[in-house]
């Protein structure tokens, strides 16, 4: 009984030794190693658009998307997702499975819709691009929401700042991601491939969300214009990039309105800077409303000679942040102001900050040209457009 115990024991040891010592066994793995698996992105998208790609399902917004472009292609095992109006998902869907963390910001700008899906490269390099389509209210709320990705908090002038895009009615291009804006749309791109070092995942990126966000933004049946305010802004010194919307409470001032900030620079090192701010809220009452709420403000100053009415006003964004001067002015229904900027006020030291603020004498030359350039007032309150190159008088 204990021998057949013990040789039971020992059988499964013999046959495994048995088994690795046979020749076929050792043919099949000649090193202590096996190989590693492919990469699982490649091996479960090699051939994905073969059949055309996959599609969009959403009867609303099935024409905004191509089906294959520049070698990629809707994943034909991926089903696009749609949230609020005429959507299978609700709203708060949208802020549970689809946003990180900033649902309350797309919702402040009016969010009425989300499509989401996912591009794949035929090739089957493992590369993807998720896209993000939202729609908002209105057309202030979408260039809103574009402008606060492209620019936010950020500074235009930095050389790692997203580079626009000719898309839509306007687009950024960074690394990895784009945004592409037109009417009350903005698509929000993001490229993935974990099999590419970071220089290769920028130049793959680059061309492969160049190439989506043309299409989509081609596609889109509305029309480009900019929100009135922005296309105020005169293009001279103007930052590639440098606008950010907001659809109330322009510079932090309550009872302000909606408003355009564009990010100005000038001179070799672009070290000169300041910001320009545009407000048209549709007709002269309602610019005289704006121009009561800046005087409202503590050591607001009247200023002479400069448009119908001029104020001298500080603002300040935060307890934190530097104190701003802005020079504002009124013509007819449009509001206009040049002021500091404020990014480079930040940290800056108290005995050299006066060197890097906008002088009045620069305020009221940049406000009265601009003024001049915007000519009277058409029927209705409303100013003809800022020609390009407006702006400061070149020294």
């Amino acid at each position: 009984m204990v021998h057949g115990r013990m040789l039971r024991r020992l059988l499964p040891i013999l046959a495994s030794l048995a088994f690795l010592a046979s020749p076929a066994c050792k043919d099949d793995h000649p090193n202590d190693t096996p190989p590693p698996p492919p990469p699982p992105s490649a091996t479960a998208k090699a051939g994905g658009c073969a059949t055309g790609g996959g599609e969009v399902k959403d009867p609303v917004s099935a024409a905004f998307f191509p089906r294959v472009v520049a070698g990629y292609c809707l994943d034909p095992e991926s089903e696009a997702k749609t949230y609020g109006e005429k959507g299978k998902l609700s709203m708060d869907d949208v802020c549970t499975t689809a946003l990180d963390g900033e649902c309350e910001v797309y919702k402040r700008f009016g969010l009425v819709r989300m499509v989401s899906l996912h591009y794949i490269d035929g090739g089957a390099s493992g590369g993807s691009v998720e896209v993000y389509l939202s729609q908002f209210k209105d057309v202030p709320g979408g260039y809103a929401m574009f402008t606060k990705r492209v620019v936010a908090d950020g500074d235009p002038a930095d050389p790692s700042a997203p580079r626009p895009l000719a898309a839509g009615g306007a687009g950024a291009l960074g690394t990895g991601r784009a945004y592409v804006w037109k009417g009350p749309y903005v698509a929000e791109l993001q490229y993935n491939n974990e099999q590419e070092s970071p220089e290769q995942l920028a130049k793959s990126s680059a061309a492969i969300l160049s190439a989506v966000g043309k299409d989509i933004g081609n596609r889109l049946p509305v029309p480009a214009d900019k929100p009135e305010a922005a296309q105020r802004l005169p293009a001279a010194g103007l930052l590639p990039g440098g606008i950010v919307y907001v659809t109330k409470d322009a510079l932090g001032v309550t009872g302000a309105g909606g408003a355009a900030i564009g990010y100005y620079a000038e001179g070799p090192k672009q070290e000169k800077r300041w910001r320009m701010v545009a407000m048209a809220p549709g007709d002269v009452a309602s610019a005289k409303d704006v121009m009561k709420a800046f005087r409202a403000l503590p050591g607001a100053l009247p200023v002479a000679g400069i448009g119908e009415e001029a104020l001298h006003v500080v603002v300040q964004s935060s307890k934190e942040a530097p104190k701003v001067e802005w020079l504002l002015a009124r013509k007819g229904a449009l509001v206009v102001g040049a002021g500091d900027e404020e990014l480079v006020l930040r940290g800056a030291d108290p005995q050299h900050e006066q060197a890097l603020r906008l002088s009045k004498d620069d305020a009221v030359a940049k406000v009265k040209a601009w003024l001049a350039s915007i000519g009277d007032a058409a029927p209705g309150g409303s100013a003809a457009p800022a020609p390009a190159g407006s702006g400061a008088p070149k020294k």
